[in-house]
């Protein structure tokens, strides 16, 4: 891992990185947002109406949550290649009208078969959206920024739940508006903002520091001095680098490995959250009103947001380390099968939120990882590509969680499975270190002093 040296900031500096993560990082971030909601507004239907209408089993409703990460997956790399070709203002803004249309045709799905084929629609429409943002935000910071600004960014993923959950419940809870269902409601509640912002971005979004009238010139001029050393560093350390440096790389395989335990977390645990605190009633004798339901999801989600960014500004200041990743991995891990064991919701929650800080916490610092030694298409391709085979574990984490719950009418052993495959991200986070050798500059060739030039 390449560890950046802290230099002592000058004014154009400061002044630059500020003005990004005032200008674009809050936008990037109202959009990934948006697209988490969307992507995860299933796991708020499901138990509240929409498996009781459509009439469809724990598995059915597993199989669905993860179907959409087989479109997601075929188009992931091509897509990304395309924004770097097109520019992420176009791109970008292409993927958010599509799967907001998209999004928006659940409000009239009529049975698990229309429900796979949109699901399906929706993996495809918003491929690349997640890498993109990713690539396109590293783009515009030197290496020693981008554990702040990835961790800005990546607060809207838990802050999705910690206001999209009550926002989802509030939206199920106006059952009979226009004649719809409350979770149908949800979801024409939740469509139309993907679809308004993605009209935004084609205006508001800048491809380039070069292009960005809000930078002064001297900020422009030391963005692009930076950014261009770096990329003249990686050459020189690295060698050529096309798509097959990102295809062929050992690292970015180990990466990919790593990424699959912690989105398998991620999504075992958006998914079947809220279905595990319905089910407080029938463990615990308790019952919540689906609004007091959402704020509950939303505890474990406010806690991680708060220790993410503080882990990460830890990252930022000591340069990003092994253990900023492998810790969090071992502890989430160790967490996820313990809540099954606690004897009251209050406890069952405190283990949950220690897991989802776990996996927030360790998330963006991974993600600074693939642009310390690629860049351009090839490190586009690395992170679409990461993401890609990560995000098999989106597919199988929703259908094979659900498949062990109806095998075995427990979450017992399905949580087992999830800790399993964070603690061997946190192993293979270590070895990929205690492998990994420190990168040699490409020997420059010997001058021959009877050559005519050395003459």
């Amino acid at each position: 891992m390449i560890t950046i040296s802290p230099t002592i900031p000058g004014a154009a500096e400061k002044s630059a990185i500020r003005k990004i993560c005032l200008r674009l990082v809050p936008f990037v971030a109202l959009m990934f947002f948006i697209n988490f909601l969307d992507r995860t507004a299933i796991s708020f239907a499901g138990p509240n109406g929409m498996i009781s209408d459509l009439g469809i089993q724990v598995a059915q409703f597993g199989l669905a949550s993860g179907v959409f990460f087989i479109g997601y997956i075929l188009l992931e790399v091509p897509s990304n290649l395309a924004l770097h070709r097109y520019g992420a203002r176009r791109w970008l803004a292409r993927i958010m009208v599509s799967w907001g249309i998209v999004s928006l045709l659940f409000t009239w799905v009529s049975g698990v078969q229309g429900l796979y084929g949109l699901r399906l629609l929706l993996g495809v429409a918003e491929a690349g959206f997640f890498p993109g943002a990713i690539f396109f935000l590293s783009a515009w910071v030197p290496a020693r920024y981008r554990s702040k600004i990835l961790a800005l960014f990546y607060l809207a993923q838990p802050l999705t739940v910690v206001f999209g959950a009550p926002l989802a419940a509030w939206l199920i809870n106006q059952h009979g508006l226009f004649g719809l269902a409350g979770w149908r409601v949800m979801f024409l509640g939740v469509s139309i903002p993907a679809i308004l912002a993605g009209i935004v971005a084609w205006f508001y979004l800048v491809d380039k520091p070069k292009d960005a009238k809000w930078l002064t010139s001297e900020e422009r001029l030391w963005l692009e001095t930076e950014l261009q050393k770096e990329e003249s560093g990686k050459k020189n350390i690295h060698g050529h680098q096309g798509l097959k440096a990102a295809f062929t790389s050992g690292r970015v395989w180990m990466l990919c490995m790593i990424y699959f335990g912690f989105v398998y977390g991620l999504y075992a645990l958006a998914f079947f959250l809220p279905t595990i605190i319905g089910g407080f009633q029938q463990q615990f004798g308790v019952t919540f009103s689906i609004l007091q339901k959402g704020l509950i999801t939303g505890i474990p989600y406010l806690i991680a947001a708060v220790v993410m960014f503080f882990w990460s500004r830890d990252a930022s200041k000591r340069g990003c380390k092994t253990w900023h990743i492998a810790i969090p991995a071992l502890v989430g891990g160790i967490s996820v099968p313990l809540a099954l064991y606690m004897d009251s919701p209050a406890a069952t929650i405190a283990v949950i939120t220690i897991t989802a800080c776990s996996i927030f916490a360790a998330l963006p610092n991974f993600w600074t990882l693939p642009t310390q030694f690629l860049s351009g298409a090839s490190a586009a391709a690395a992170v679409a590509l990461i993401n890609t085979l990560g995000n098999v574990a989106g597919f199988s984490a929703g259908y094979v969680t659900g498949a062990l719950h109806d095998a075995t009418s427990s979450y017992t052993v399905p949580m087992m499975v999830v800790g399993g495959f964070m603690l061997l991200s946190a192993l293979l986070m270590v070895l990929l270190r205690a492998t990994q050798r420190p990168a040699k500059p490409l020997p420059t060739p010997l001058k021959d002093p009877n050559s005519p030039k050395a003459a």
